[in-house]
């Protein structure tokens, strides 16, 4: 039950993310675009947060901003400021503009939030990954139960499926790497 609750923790903290870049879901627009996301600091649905926090570093970061809408449409912005530990596969504003014309604005719209919550779960995972405790090719359980493949070189955790990592940053409730890619759930 705790693994559980855990898992469902984290997939909302991951979704928060997302949603701090957008209006809350009950006031989105029909469509966001990302560059559209507001200032997370004037967002009505960001909870207080510690400043070392995974949603703090997200909303702080002028390359996430895209993941931060996401997480305010998905209403995961308090699920992914929880305690933790947590670890946030968070994809770069380049990462979202991979994605076929009209991905993203077709996800944050409100009848889209399922389909949402589950890539955006599919960015977490409830321990702090450190590089150390990986082989590569190890399989890491996400918090929407699908699992991920870790790559490493030389020791060192570079790419997670195919998303390159581009940074490791340490947060006070978990971890965040930087990846160059949208991490989509294997179609079941």
């Amino acid at each position: 039950m705790r693994g559980f609750v855990r898992i469902t923790v984290i997939g909302g903290l991951l979704c928060g993310l997302l949603v701090l870049g957008c209006k809350k879901q009950e006031a989105a627009p029909a469509e966001v675009a990302p560059a559209e996301a507001a200032p997370a600091k004037e967002a009505s649905n960001v909870p207080p947060l510690n400043e070392n926090n995974i949603v703090s570093i997200a909303v702080g970061s002028k390359d996430h901003t895209t993941l931060v809408a996401a997480l305010k449409a998905a209403d995961y912005v308090t699920s992914v400021a929880a305690s933790g530990p947590l670890t946030v596969f968070a994809p770069t504003n380049d990462a979202f503009a991979k994605l076929p014309e009209g991905t993203v604005e077709t996800l944050v719209k409100p009848e889209n939030v399922d389909a949402l919550r589950e890539i955006l779960k599919y960015h977490v995972t409830t321990s702090a990954v450190q590089p150390e405790w990986l082989k590569d090719g190890q399989l890491i359980w996400m918090a929407n139960g699908g699992k991920t493949t870790a790559h490493l070189k030389d020791g060192k955790f570079t790419s997670i499926n195919d998303a390159k990592i581009i940074a490791q940053i340490p947060a006070e409730n978990g971890v965040v790497y930087v990846i160059d890619a949208v991490l989509l759930p294997p179609e079941e």
